[in-house]
């Protein structure tokens, strides 16, 4: 448990830097109405708003270590107002200190002798105020209507060798459900359960981060989805939240976690996959799902592809599931592995970006961590697919980045 002088020291440095933001947002805020008629009411609800915000960072702060012990759902709603609040905020202290570039800029290459003769507030200001409350409104959104879009998504995936019996079948994907950020939400939830069914997949497949961190997160949620079918099965595996890693526990407390999670999978019809492989029968063909335990780079490393095809055919269509995308570039890409399809998760497309293919844009700040952060990726003739994720962690939200049901359906090449 934290001590007393850390928690103190570290929330004197987190309301200092919040402090420094709330100063330059301000500056923006004021520049831009000063001197309009509704002036003191805007600066009288900025300070309201300051004071709830310096209030709920302390409580989040300080009971974050106790947060089972505490009102999840008050800690969860503190956490995307602080974030709803921070963010725009942030953006706006960023444009103030491009005004201020600008303005003493201007001010030395005019040479002028007042520095009053320089206008103090450009179109920097007027745009990014703008910015910055639409950025506000799309937090708001994403954590209201945004959290719940479920969204299908459909890729034909052309495969050598698949035998023309395979030709058609549907392998419906779904990932990081994160059932700890869900609470109680069944009825909002529900709708994306029913869309996975709704799909009435051939092979229906979990790839990962079942939980936040801790199995009681996923008891309540077994009927729900013991309820989802597979007509030849469904299929799963660990990710890197499923292992009891990010809170502190005694390794007897992390084994017992670990241990129930391996259980409900099972309470929940899935046949989760340890480093494992199953050879499906399917129209009188064979294919070969194999799933690796958690491999990723910068990540908990436990997953082993040799012993998942151990002892398989080469020649069998192969399909893979490994949570994080990195496996497939370091272990399975470039004929690396025998595997011809692998689906992936944990990007989660950061739950926010711009994807708009009819003008070829596709952005997300997962970018920056991840060169393949989401949706079907080819090279020679092995595909990766990475989920963008069911459900939530950290912002409970989504923006522009809905949750995803991907339907793949595989095709003879």
């Amino acid at each position: 448990m934290p001590s007393i002088a850390r928690i103190l020291l570290t929330s004197a440095i987190l309301l200092g830097i919040i402090s420094l933001i709330e100063w330059g947002a301000w500056r923006n805020v004021n520049r831009m109405w000063a001197g309009n008629a509704r002036f003191e009411q805007i600066r009288w609800g900025w300070r309201i708003v300051t004071l709830v915000q310096y209030v709920w960072t302390l409580v989040y702060f300080i009971r974050w270590p106790h947060w089972r012990e505490f009102s999840i759902g008050w800690l969860l709603l503190t956490h995307a107002v602080l974030i709803s609040l921070v963010v725009p905020k942030l953006f706006l202290c960023g444009v103030e200190m491009l005004e201020g570039i600008r303005y003493w800029g201007q001010w030395a290459v005019t040479g002028s002798d007042h520095r009053a003769d320089v206008p103090r507030r450009s179109f920097i200001t007027v745009t990014g105020q703008a910015a910055a409350g639409l950025l506000f409104a799309a937090f708001a959104n994403g954590m209201t209507r945004g959290r719940h879009g479920y969204h299908i998504r459909r890729h034909e995936v052309p495969m050598t060798g698949l035998p023309d019996r395979l030709d058609g079948l549907r392998i419906v994907q779904i990932s990081d459900a994160h059932l700890g950020s869900f609470m109680d939400q069944f009825e909002a939830v529900q709708p994306g359960l029913d869309m996975i069914q709704s799909l009435n997949p051939d092979i229906l497949c979990f790839t990962g981060d079942l939980v936040n961190d801790h199995s009681d997160e996923a008891e309540p949620w077994v009927g729900r989805f013991k309820a989802l079918e597979g007509r030849f099965g469904k299929f799963s595996i660990l990710g890197n939240h499923d292992y009891a890693d990010y809170a502190r526990r005694t390794d007897e407390e992390r084994e017992a976690v670990r241990s129930r999670i391996r259980d409900i999978h099972e309470e929940m019809g899935f046949d989760l996959l340890l480093d494992e492989h199953r050879v499906l029968d399917i129209h009188g063909e064979k294919l070969l799902l194999a799933g690796v335990q958690n491999w990723g780079r910068g990540f908990r490393q436990s997953g082993d592809l040799d012993q998942a095809l151990n002892g398989t055919d080469a020649a069998l269509t192969t399909v893979l599931l490994s949570h994080d995308p990195t496996h497939w570039e370091d272990k399975v890409m470039n004929g690396q592995a025998p595997v011809e399809l692998t689906l992936s998760g944990h990007t989660h497309g950061m739950q926010m970006g711009l994807e708009l293919p009819a003008l070829g844009i596709k952005f997300s700040p997962s970018r920056l961590r991840y060169k393949r952060w989401g949706g079907l990726y080819t090279e020679g003739n092995q595909h990766l697919h990475v989920n963008r994720g069911f459900g939530m962690l950290g912002f409970p939200g989504r923006i522009g980045m809905p949750p995803e049901i991907t339907e793949l359906t595989l095709r003879k090449a």
